[in-house]
């Protein structure tokens, strides 16, 4: 999706786990670091922190879900996935922003598809298919309840492209999970930073949690 050559065949989870460890090292972060990913990036974190759990102290998921199993998003939300443009055509963006996101993109589709435009670097449609390529038959469900991790979950209650059920479904089977439903859509993480920032900082500075025996 970056500016990276493109691979042979597209980089799989347990891969882009141990390229993360490796460049965490060449940063000079030997130690156990705080994982947060959204969305498609919430399953490398969760993979991340079962396959190097050493390397994880805390974990933030964001709008995630458990991958190829899951409660999936309605046929046509799941059709604007399956293409790019979104990422090349800001008026088409602001078109299908308020049913792809939810949210804000709902009242304020111009300011979502300029911010998406602005922050973002798109690679070939190629290296998109990839993308989506690489997640695909991946799930997290065996492993979740083998997490020791402290997580958060944060998830927006319009959310068209993971519906709130899945964040339950984390909730579940995560031990030591603690589940927050925000008022918006796939993207307030970005979009309401100032609102959700504080309450990723106040987890990730909070005492350690007495763990179930």
């Amino acid at each position: 999706m970056g500016g990276s050559p493109l691979p042979a065949v597209p980089y799989r989870f347990s891969g882009l786990c141990r390229l993360t460890a490796r460049l965490l090292d060449t940063l000079g972060y030997g130690g156990a670091v705080d994982v947060l990913g959204i969305s498609w990036g919430g399953g490398v974190a969760q993979h991340f922190a079962v396959t190097q759990r050493r390397r994880c102290r805390r974990l933030v998921l964001v709008a995630t879900a458990t991958g190829a199993i899951m409660v999936p998003a309605r046929p046509g939300v799941l059709v604007q996935m399956a293409t790019p443009r979104r990422y090349l055509d800001p008026g088409y963006l602001q078109r299908v922003a308020p049913k792809l996101y939810g949210g804000s993109a709902r009242t304020e589709p111009v300011r979502v598809s300029a911010f998406m435009h602005d922050h973002s670097r798109v690679g070939s449609p190629r290296g998109y298919l990839y993308q989506l390529g690489a997640g695909a038959g991946w799930t997290s469900l065996p492993f979740l309840p083998l997490l020791r991790q402290p997580t958060l979950i944060l998830a927006g209650d319009d959310d068209p492209l993971i519906p709130l059920a899945n964040a339950r479904l984390l909730q579940l089977l995560i031990p030591n999970a603690r589940l927050q439903v925000y008022h918006g859509g796939h993207l307030s993480l970005v979009t309401e930073a100032a609102d959700l920032a504080p309450v990723v900082d106040g987890f990730l500075a909070a005492a350690e949690p007495r763990r179930d025996p």
